[in-house]
């Protein structure tokens, strides 16, 4: 399985890199090339106007006369009659609960959080062989 994984890997490279070689060859070979003359497009032939018949012009409506508004005072509405505030019952008293004493146990600690090292410590590496 972890050959097949590398043999996949090796052609998946290889393919990239023969198509990036091939694209830069295609590009550097059109940047050699001479421009080509751009091609004269075809006139079109302009169309022609449509004409739209004239609207049927409106009618004359005759004015609808409105009668003129009494000028007489508009009536007074009645005042609402004042009623007695309602009022409530007293509110029932509630017994005082005395509630038992906390226990005094102290509240576990908490584990420490360990520091992370931020150095990257040394390896010793062994002495090179001796010369002869």
């Amino acid at each position: 399985m972890a050959a097949s994984n590398f043999h996949l890997l090796l052609s998946l490279i290889m393919v990239i890199s023969l198509s990036n070689f091939c694209l830069s060859w295609a590009a550097r070979h059109l940047l050699q090339t001479s421009q080509p003359s751009q091609p004269s497009l075809p006139t079109i032939p302009p169309l022609p106007k449509a004409t739209l018949p004239p609207l049927p012009t409106m009618p004359n409506l005759p004015t609808a006369t409105v009668p003129p508004m009494p000028s007489n005072p508009l009536p007074q509405l009645p005042t609402n009659p004042t009623l007695p505030k309602p009022t409530l019952p007293p509110m029932p008293s509630v017994p005082k609960v005395a509630l038992p004493p906390l226990p005094a146990t102290p509240l576990p600690t908490m584990p420490s959080i360990p520091t992370i090292p931020t150095t990257t410590p040394s390896f010793p590496f062994p002495s090179p062989p001796p010369s002869n």
